[in-house]
């Protein structure tokens, strides 16, 4: 079990989390939008329990985490705190059923592979899991980040949908390195647009982090994934 965070550091965390807080809420306001259909999501990754405890008693309910090791030991410490578990990282298909086992929305859904295990671990846990699939908004043929091409989506989506124990909610991306992210979100935006025109009830659109969350908003983001805005820089990796 982790320490107890000092009072230093939870002064700390609801500073910050209040100052993003109130980024959300002036996004929203700019884009005629209520602050309530934005659910922000704190990244926790290389941070300890004792965080996500001070989160909790701060009014976070949606934590994110990028590794499967970290994030299992981090939701079985953390599991008295009713938290909405978000796994937002790369994804191994060895991994996925596991991961299954304690996330209750996975984030990276990007190839026909991951759907198997994922409904395996969903219905060893014997409860739904909810999934976005990650869609690419890097120019084709670039070496970068994961993500499913717009054209792969279709069948990505009906995977998820025929599967029994997985809920699909809708799409998230990020915004390539070094890119505009106003014109990278205006495209995942237009993506959404023919998403939904299959899949109407996938709302969810999960985009936006600490550098560019008004710009995902402006672009219809429903989740925002926000890391070193609220909890400072990463430690060093473990």
């Amino acid at each position: 079990m982790s320490q107890p965070a000092t009072a230093g550091r939870r002064d700390q965390i609801a500073t910050n989390l209040a100052t993003v807080r109130e980024r959300i809420a002036t996004a929203c306001a700019d884009a005629g939008r209520e602050p309530s259909d934005v659910q922000l999501v704190v990244v926790t990754k290389f941070f300890p329990a004792s965080d996500v405890r001070v989160l909790a008693d701060l009014g976070v309910t949606d934590v994110g985490e990028n590794r499967h090791q970290e994030a299992e030991a981090k939701a079985a410490e953390c599991a008295d705190l009713g938290l909405r578990w978000h796994f937002i990282g790369g994804l191994q298909s060895n991994k996925a059923a596991a991961v299954a086992a304690y996330a209750d929305v996975v984030e990276s859904v990007d190839r026909l592979k991951l759907v198997a295990p994922l409904e395996r671990g969903a219905e060893r846990r014997e409860r739904a899991v909810e999934v976005l699939l990650q869609v690419s908004l890097d120019p084709p043929g670039a070496q970068g980040r994961a993500g499913a091409e717009p054209g792969d989506l279709a069948a990505l989506a009906a995977a998820v949908a025929e599967s029994d124990n997985l809920r699909l909610r809708g799409l998230m991306a990020v915004a390539p390195l070094g890119a505009d992210p106003a014109a990278a979100f205006a495209r995942l935006a237009a993506i959404q647009r023919d998403f939904l025109a299959d899949h109407p009830d996938a709302t969810w659109l999960s985009a936006g982090m600490s550098g560019d969350l008004e710009h995902a908003i402006r672009a219809g983001a429903t989740h925002v994934r926000v890391g070193s805005a609220v909890l400072g820089s990463r430690p060093q990796v473990k």
